[in-house]
């Protein structure tokens, strides 16, 4: 048995890349955390020419740890788009399990408290190679990914946002707060940024939404994990310019601690506000979340979209999206274009 004794290939083996499907459209899926999980659990069913582009500002848990201890990119939610992509075979849903374990220790609590595998494998694999975007293509193979998952910047980024505090006279100011973590559970945002201001967008991504045929953005957390594509200027640009269709795909929970008090069309308002010169062919909801359809239609129609409600939640109390809804949503989206 032979031994591996050099630096990793910047190219995984594609003997490790898993079963194919037949191919579909290109599509890039933008956005982070569980609601970028959501839409790839669905498009992987529809294509494999499939790239998921994700927010790196996760500053919370262990992604933040690892983020402040290394200097890293935060890995945790590039762990749970690869773990979204994973091929549908004892193989990969193993392999998925693994990359999702989190560690527990007993009452004294211990180093790796907390931290998922996925995430300290990954940060192995950029340590391996030095190279974000290869440590991913690596860990994809492993799990037979159906699809490509990629940073959103080569650089990790951090959120700064200002939120109105009321004090007990009644008087108000505004506050600004650091950190993605800190942010999602502010209450109302009237401005967001992305620090540092010029940080490069990942090429390959770049790359991506200029041959897609389709480009799907949301759902997710409006101002942390859907927002920030439209803030980095190059990614920005790049979705503007790109000859691909646009998809806008809403959250089923409107009134959220970062979202508290808008509605469906606040949160169109909000993107239009941020990036005038961003257009959308097709906004997709759930009818169950938006309170006035008439305005929301308006909101839509003032970034050139066409409005189209389905059921797309799942069965159940907590607001998830189901990945076969959302499936047969998207490909009579994709079969009316």
């Amino acid at each position: 048995m032979g031994v591996l004794t050099g630096p990793l290939p910047l190219i995984p083996p594609s003997g490790l890349a898993g079963s194919q499907q037949a191919k579909g459209p290109s599509v890039v899926a933008l956005g982070g955390g569980h609601g970028l999980a959501a839409s790839l659990s669905a498009l992987r069913l529809l294509t494999s020419e499939l790239t998921a582009v994700v927010t790196v500002a996760d500053d919370g848990g262990s992604s933040g740890r690892l983020r402040e201890e290394y200097g890293v990119l935060p890995p945790g939610d590039l762990r749970m788009a690869l773990s979204a992509l994973c091929d549908d075979t004892d193989w990969g849903r193993t392999w998925r399990d693994v990359m999702q374990h989190r560690f527990r220790s007993g009452p004294g609590g211990g180093s790796l408290d907390d931290h998922a595998m996925g995430n300290l494998l990954i940060v192995t694999l950029w340590e391996l190679l030095g190279d974000a975007v290869a440590g991913l293509k690596w860990a994809g193979a492993l799990l037979g990914a159906r699809g490509q998952v990629l940073p959103m910047s080569t650089v990790p980024l951090t959120i700064e946002g200002d939120v109105r505090v009321t004090a007990p006279d009644g008087s108000s100011t505004l506050t600004t707060i650091r950190g993605q973590a800190r942010c999602a559970v502010a209450g109302s945002l009237e401005s967001v940024r992305l620090m540092p201001e010029d940080a490069p967008a990942c090429v390959e991504a770049l790359t991506a939404i200029e041959l897609a045929d389709w480009v799907i953005l949301g759902p997710g957390s409006w101002y942390t994990s859907v927002l920030p594509h439209l803030l980095l200027p190059e990614m920005r640009q790049a979705l503007c310019d790109t000859p691909a269709k646009r998809c806008l795909t809403m959250n089923l929970a409107m009134d959220t601690k970062e979202t508290s008090g808008m509605s469906a069309a606040d949160h169109l308002h909000v993107l239009r506000s941020y990036a005038p010169d961003f257009s959308a062919d097709v906004v997709l909801a759930d009818p169950a979340s938006v309170s006035d359809v008439k305005e929301f239609e308006r909101a839509a129609g003032m970034i050139g979209a066409e409005v189209v409600l389905g059921k797309v939640g799942a069965s159940g109390r907590r607001p998830v999206h189901d990945p076969l809804r959302l499936a047969t949503a998207y490909q009579d989206i994709f079969g009316n274009s």
